[in-house]
């Protein structure tokens, strides 16, 4: 399976590109959105009704067209993160899939997949958060 690129950040729910500091690493991760199991539209957070934007704070994912909603949680776990890389330990490039969910990785919170190369785990973590050194 090959992963396609999107090719506008309003098909995306999460969207980061990273480059690490040793050997040209590099990550291009996103989230697509899900289509609607009723009308087939792409869900979204719901719209504030006097600026027209997403309410960022919103606790659940609405359909623009048929108003079919679903709670945050159920939503976000349904979702997969989808990586293209270079690993920056032995400079494999390869593409990654991983569920949308922060786990636990060098004591940092990250969305964590296996390298197809050399099998290590590689984190994508909030911006700018560097895993913790080890002593």
């Amino acid at each position: 399976m090959t992963i396609k690129m999107p090719e506008s950040m309003d098909e995306c729910i999460y969207f980061t590109r990273r480059k690490f500091d040793t050997n040209n690493g590099k990550i291009i991760a996103w989230v697509c959105k899900k289509t609607c199991p009723q009308c087939g539209e792409k869900m979204g957070k719901p719209l504030d009704e006097k600026t027209g934007r997403p309410k960022i704070r919103a606790d659940f994912y609405e359909c623009p067209a048929c108003k079919y909603s679903e709670s945050q949680k159920e939503h976000e776990e349904s979702l997969n993160v989808e990586i293209l890389y270079t690993c920056q330990f032995c400079g494999h490039s390869g593409e990654a899939t991983t569920q949308y969910k922060r786990v636990s990785w060098e004591g940092v919170k990250a969305y964590v997949f296996e390298c197809g190369g050399c099998g290590k785990k590689i984190g994508i973590t909030k911006k700018m958060k560097e895993a913790k050194k080890k002593k």
